[in-house]
């Protein structure tokens, strides 16, 4: 007969053993893979229960559980996932708007000739630039006493453009860029929710290495710039299609862009839009955060890796635990892990079918009488 390959279960050594011990005919006898690998796991549980908890052993059960809340398909993730396409739609529209009331009030041609004027008469006549950032305006609003007011503001198409009307750079606007580049930015090994999960918390330097470490792989110039675009890479690359040609001077508070009620209702929409990616961000970011703060308490109580491993069992997680124990370098549990479990479970919002909810409610009921 051809025997399994013992040495994937049992070791090379393991595997010896047994055949020296045995004759072939016991051995084809007393053989049985299926009760070999029952027994080899027997062994390895007893071992992990044996095997104490340390700090390296914690925080890559921490980093593989947190990485699993991370992608759950949650209400409070896809609502994120779904206010970020809104943005990309809403990004197309209101450019597509902007191109159309910029060249109503700066047409093709004037740019084309006051292009060629430069060219002939040089720096005087160079009035022309691109631009990104617009104040639009329109007059169809009436005030208290019934008079015509202007209504403007200041819309800034660029990756860090500010969500409150103001011209110059803020917080909320770097916010929305680590919101919308969130899987480039873990991809560069960087934290895109570091505004999430210190929001609650003033600057510190846990916090602005953090945010360096964000800017600095999306591009971001360190400074508020509205023609010349100082940033750089996945910023530069975003801003690009906004650029439109205008005249007059370097700022953009000195020419109001004439525009309808409707259409800066538009505007307004696409900049609540960006706004309402940050919020839903910071929704999602705030639920895990809760289920980490749990599971950080209960991991640091754990005295054995077998613990951890429990736990992540019950959450419905697979950790290959001999991978924890070949890649390490080197009492008594508060939080039962089946406990811990439940409690974080239900910090989920998960989509439920109405058939799971009435037997939930029925299996509830059952508890309590």
């Amino acid at each position: 007969m051809t025997y399994p390959k013992l040495s994937y279960i049992l070791g090379v050594g393991g595997r010896d053993i047994i055949f020296k011990a045995l004759s072939k005919k016991q051995f084809d006898k007393i053989y049985n893979i299926g009760y070999i690998r029952s027994m080899f796991n027997k062994t390895r549980k007893a071992q992990m229960s044996k095997i104490r908890m340390n700090t390296e052993l914690r925080n890559k059960l921490f980093n593989k559980i947190k990485n699993v809340f991370e992608n759950e398909d949650t209400q409070e993730r896809e609502a994120y996932l779904q206010a970020r396409e809104y943005v990309d739609e809403q990004y197309k529209s209101a450019s597509e708007l902007a191109k159309e009331v910029v060249e109503r009030s700066y047409p093709v041609d004037d740019v084309a000739t006051l292009r060629t004027f430069k060219k002939k008469y040089g720096q005087p006549c160079d009035v022309v630039a691109k631009d990104k950032c617009f104040y639009f305006a329109h007059n169809e609003d009436v005030d208290d006493e019934g008079d015509t007011k202007e209504t403007k503001s200041h819309f800034d198409f660029g990756l860090f453009g500010n969500l409150n009307g103001s011209e110059y750079d803020s917080e909320e606007g770097r916010k929305f860029a680590v919101a919308y580049y969130r899987e480039e930015l873990k991809a560069k090994d960087c934290n895109p929710d570091i505004y999430a999960q210190q929001s609650d918390n003033k600057d510190n330097p846990h916090k602005t290495k953090h945010v360096d470490a964000c800017m600095k792989a999306l591009g971001y110039g360190g400074s508020y710039t509205s023609r010349e675009d100082e940033n750089n890479g996945m910023a530069k690359t975003f801003n690009a299609p906004y650029y439109l040609d205008v005249i007059g001077t370097s700022y953009c508070r000195s020419r109001a862009i004439a525009c309808t009620k409707n259409e800066y209702e538009q505007f307004e929409t696409w900049r609540i839009a960006k706004g309402n990616l940050v919020t839903k961000h910071q929704t999602w970011i705030d639920t895990i955060q809760k289920q980490c703060d749990q599971l950080k308490i209960g991991l640091k109580a754990y005295r054995y890796l077998s613990e951890g491993i429990e736990l992540a069992t019950e959450l419905g997680i697979q950790v290959d635990e001999a991978e924890l124990i070949r890649t390490n370098s080197t009492g008594l549990t508060i939080y039962n892990p089946s406990n811990l479990a439940s409690m974080i479970k239900g910090m989920k919002n998960k989509h439920q079918s109405r058939e799971a909810k009435i037997l939930a409610r029925k299996k509830y009921e059952e508890s309590i009488n």
